[in-house]
């Protein structure tokens, strides 16, 4: 059964990245806004007459901490009326009307298996909820690998905590990778595909698979996770744009 519509008061908004914003949205009809790390809410936004045009969805980024706030990653992209409208049209204090929480790209309540959480750009967002939800409430688990990648560091979302985890977190890898960074940087270069699969040849296990991102990676992510002999079980989507 489908959550009712509610209007939702964005209390702050802050620059992450040069075309990336966070935006903290309060519910006030609700005491606390319940969900499960990984699920997402839809907007409802005044761009087209029609309602299935004007409904934007998104993972929410932040963990459940029993209030009624919750936070959104957004990107900005070039000639989209949802993202144009966001970032163009709403300031702190507008009000939006959402639906949710929404989904099952969520972790199973047993986690039995290593995690290989991947993404690209936003997709970093239902991750950052489910380690948050790991840490606070000292969820047992095996390896996690945090797969993150994107075309330069400057891009990289929620860089500090996201790396403070693994002081925090027991097993937990955090592994992002750039695509087009300069070869002097000292960081990891390249695409998500090679990471994942250089600690399989390594050390195969019994594992789980999260694909978050654009459709590209995740139609490759898959194909090369079949390769290597993994069951189409083991691989959950959530796909953006």
């Amino acid at each position: 059964m489908l959550e009712p519509w509610r209007t939702g008061i964005v209390i702050k908004i802050q620059e992450e990245t040069t075309l990336t914003r966070r935006y903290w949205i309060q519910i006030p009809d609700l005491e606390t806004f319940n969900f499960i790390p990984g699920q997402f809410v839809t907007l409802d936004l005044p761009i087209h007459e029609k309602k299935n045009k004007r409904w934007r969805s998104y993972s929410i980024a932040s963990s459940p901490d029993g209030t009624n706030v919750i936070e959104l990653v957004i990107v900005f992209l070039e000639g989209g009326a949802g993202t144009t409208y966001i970032f163009n049209q709403v300031t702190e204090g507008s009000e939006l009307l959402l639906r949710g929480p929404q989904g099952v790209f969520v972790l199973p309540e047993v986690i039995d298996r290593d995690l290989f959480l991947i993404c690209t750009g936003t997709g970093i967002a239902p991750y950052r909820s489910m380690l948050q939800n790991i840490k606070r409430y000292n969820i047992s688990h095996k390896n996690i690998y945090l797969i993150f990648g994107t075309r330069y560091f400057k891009d990289c979302l929620y860089y500090q905590e996201l790396k403070a985890l693994e002081s925090e977190i027991e097993n937990y890898f955090y592994l992002p990778t750039f695509s087009r960074e300069a070869e002097e940087t000292h960081v990891r270069k390249g695409y998500v595909h090679s990471v994942y699969e250089e600690i399989i040849m390594k050390n195969r296990s019994h594992s789980y698979f999260y694909l978050c991102g654009w459709k590209n990676m995740i139609d490759e992510a898959k194909q090369r996770i079949l390769g290597l002999g993994y069951d189409k079980k083991d691989i959950h989507l959530e796909l953006y744009g």
